[in-house]
């Protein structure tokens, strides 16, 4: 039977500080990289200069971790917000991978969410974010998460993986009920099945957008705003920002944190006109 883990990822973290994850890290990362080439592939994308400055965390003099990471973060025609980045020691214990899509406002189609990391043991989350209230729109609920459903319950029933739950209030509410929230031991076939369910939910992802119906004119700059509004709030409440305060200081993680939900962003939101 799996485990339910209600530990906080800093406390899993320091139990076991000193695990080399090296080798996890580079194949997690690896699956960061094939998705990264599908979404650049897709979209038209320019590099936001804010994210220029963390190209190499190691710059940033840090607290004589070792820690390491990389953040760049894109906006284009059809994306308001996009971010490839990592951030961790991976001989060390802890990493965390991210993939984030903010779309426009022209669509409904929910946005995208992804972390891997390890803690030490392989930390993983998906969630496909709602655009709108799911609660008082079952026709949406319906048609963007009825069909992950399956998979979601598959790996309840998976005793490899063991359900994350945050301790965090807000974190649980901004999960839908499909969201993937699990550790498990890093072995051959847990990463085979890890990759098949994150390529599985990018490609079904950019299918809804293409095959999306254009939201009305007069509703984008509402869709638009409470979308920051989300992406702000998840980035900053964040429990897990006190480990890149640990790692990198206060100042530089605020900072990271800023680039991350696009506070600090200098190309113009899409607005789909």
């Amino acid at each position: 039977m799996s485990e339910r883990i209600l530990t906080p990822i800093i406390d899993l973290v320091e139990a076991s500080p000193d695990v080399d994850n090296r080798e996890v890290f580079n194949h997690l990362w690896e699956i960061l990289g094939e998705m990264n080439e599908r979404i650049q592939s897709r979209f038209e994308l320019t590099r936001d200069p804010c994210s220029e400055r963390f190209d190499d965390y190691s710059n940033l003099g840090g607290t004589g971790t070792g820690a390491e990471g990389s953040l760049k973060a894109y906006s284009g025609p059809e994306i308001d917000w996009y971010v490839h980045s990592y951030i961790g020691s991976p001989e060390s214990s802890f990493t965390n991978m991210h993939i984030t899509i903010s779309l426009g406002p022209q669509y409904l189609v929910p946005n995208f969410g992804f972390a891997l990391g390890t803690v030490p043991d392989l930390f993983m989350y998906m969630d496909y974010i709602p655009r709108v209230e799911l609660m008082a729109n079952a026709q949406y609920t319906d048609k963007y998460y009825a069909e992950v459903n399956d998979e979601f319950l598959d790996l309840q029933e998976d005793d490899r993986f063991n359900p994350f739950i945050s301790r965090d209030l807000y974190t649980r509410v901004a999960m839908t009920p499909t969201a993937v929230g699990y550790t498990a031991k890093a072995e051959e076939d847990v990463l085979h099945k890890v990759k098949g369910i994150a390529l599985s939910r990018l490609d079904r992802w950019l299918k809804w957008v293409d095959e999306a119906v254009p939201t009305p004119a007069a509703e984008r700059a509402a869709i638009a705003a409470r979308d920051e509004l989300i992406r702000k709030t998840i980035c900053q409440r964040d429990p897990a920002n006190n480990l890149g305060d640990k790692l990198f200081g206060k100042e530089a993680a605020e900072a990271m944190v800023a680039t991350l939900w696009g506070g600090s962003r200098t190309l113009p939101r899409p607005m789909g006109d």
